[in-house]
């Protein structure tokens, strides 16, 4: 079968196919004009070092290494459905948030390129860094002003080099008056040092520009099922049982007529919560599904019932999804895969 012939099979058959044989190229795919709108913000800052980019496994810079990988799944059609499919959304599916991902990679592929974590004055503001990774477990404080907002679950506070990555991202964002959105933030320190560090940058080529192979780092010599049991385990975090009270005060209608069973409300109604609770909370959408099936198996298991025309149902529902949901990711579980 012809690579390109491999975009007509089913999501079954096409799980059989090994990701590096798929014979995918960014040129001439709907991510290379992206890659050029990065380029060009660069370019309108007086930046003449453009990142690399090649096609990986995720979002990711390699430590020292300053190019960009950008997710195999975002280079054609069918494979962003097969994303969508398997996980339920497609990190930088669209436009907009492509773009705030890439910016945020710029700078990590920046930082290595000009060394700058090494220099006192970054250290100063964004802290000291090692080749740690940026850790799973973080506490963010979603009201903190010292530090700018780019990606969901404030990123920016869990490392060093996440906290310069965002306000690169911020800063370089077209139109973004980001002096006006931040003013009164300590943030803004932060961004006005990256705006003065990046004028002393103009014109001026990297410092350091290993050489490399882009295969070294894919990490796509496996078949998309095997790529995609390994997403999936990844998200399927246990939640902490302790539902059950909480479940039989909101799942409490009395024996009589119009009333259905918890289990088939929520089974009516998962997609709807699934999308409210993801709005306000942020968490990924794969997890919170699970969640819901949690739930839907454990109101199986004590036989909840629920009155079928009560209004106010759907936002106690919610409310304690969300509440659940935030319980747990601040308890020391807030997982990052980047």
């Amino acid at each position: 079968m012809e690579a390109a012939d491999w975009a007509s099979l089913s999501d079954e058959q096409l799980l059989e196919r090994r990701i590096s044989k798929l014979g995918l190229l960014l040129e001439d795919s709907a991510v290379q004009p992206l890659v050029r709108q990065l380029y060009e913000e660069l370019a309108a800052k007086g930046l003449t070092f453009f990142p690399p980019c090649h096609i990986g496994d995720e979002w990711f810079v390699p430590v020292g290494i300053p190019a960009i990988f950008v997710p195999f799944f975002l280079v054609h059609d069918r494979l962003r459905a097969l994303e969508k499919t398997m996980m339920l959304e497609v990190e930088g599916g669209t436009r907009e948030w492509f773009m705030k991902l890439i910016r945020h990679e710029a700078a990590h592929a920046y930082a290595y390129a000009y060394r700058l974590p090494k220099k006192k004055k970054w250290q100063q503001y964004f802290g000291r860094t090692s080749r740690d990774q940026t850790p799973d477990v973080y506490h963010p404080h979603p009201f903190s002003r010292s530090f700018v907002v780019n990606l969901d679950d404030w990123y920016a506070q869990s490392h060093p080099d996440e906290d310069f990555a965002e306000t690169f991202a911020v800063w370089l964002t077209p139109e973004l008056d980001w002096r006006t959105r931040y003013a009164g933030w300590n943030a803004l320190q932060k961004l006005e040092y990256v705006d003065e560090l990046m004028r002393s940058l103009a014109d001026k080529p990297p410092i350091h520009a290993p050489e490399y192979r882009a295969s070294d780092y894919d990490c796509l010599n496996l078949k998309l099922k095997t790529y995609y049991a390994r997403k999936r385990k990844l998200y399927e975090d246990t939640y902490p049982d302790f539902y059950d009270a909480d479940l039989r005060e909101l799942f409490n209608a009395p024996p009589g007529p119009g009333r259905i069973t918890a289990a088939v409300y929520l089974r009516r109604r998962r997609r709807r919560l699934l999308n409210s609770v993801c709005q306000w909370t942020n968490e990924k959408k794969f997890r919170v599904n699970k969640l819901l099936s949690r739930l839907i198996d454990r109101c199986d298991q004590l036989d909840l019932c629920v009155l079928n025309d009560d209004p106010q149902q759907d936002f106690r529902v919610t409310s304690f999804i969300t509440t659940l949901v935030m319980n747990y990711l601040f308890t020391g579980k807030f997982k990052r895969t980047k």
